[in-house]
């Protein structure tokens, strides 16, 4: 996308996990793929950046301290209902009774962990971003 001066303004992802390392690779990824990406270690973290940062898309974790992906995910949609259509979920949880029905009812795409940069690249497309 370009802005009035003709400058590319990237589409921004909110990365989501409390694995450092990994929030960082999905990071140093999509940067490279021309996203700019913020990180946070827990849903609670991540709800004050949403508040005080536009983001594009949600890159988020289910199992979190703090402040789990699915409680994220319901608090998102009160302070900021428009990126619940573009909230992708990474997991190794996805058949979890506790996040499968949860998963099924909002019906937000889900990437496994792990995952390659072509799936999650897919994914953020498919959101619109």
């Amino acid at each position: 996308m370009e802005n009035r001066n003709g400058s590319y303004i990237s589409k921004h992802v909110l990365v989501v996990d409390d694995d450092l390392e990994l929030a960082l690779t999905f990071q140093a990824l999509l940067q490279a793929h021309n996203y700019r990406a913020s990180t946070a270690a827990n849903g609670a973290h991540a709800l004050k950046l949403i508040l005080n940062t536009e983001v594009d898309a949600i890159l988020c974790d289910l199992n979190m301290p703090e402040l789990a992906g699915d409680l994220f995910y319901s608090e998102v949609g009160r302070a900021r209902p428009r990126l619940l259509k573009r909230f992708i979920f990474v997991t190794a949880n996805a058949d979890n009774p506790l996040y499968e029905n949860f998963l099924k009812k909002v019906k937000a795409p889900v990437l496994s962990k792990p995952t390659s940069i072509d799936a999650l690249l897919e994914k953020l497309h498919s959101v619109g971003v």
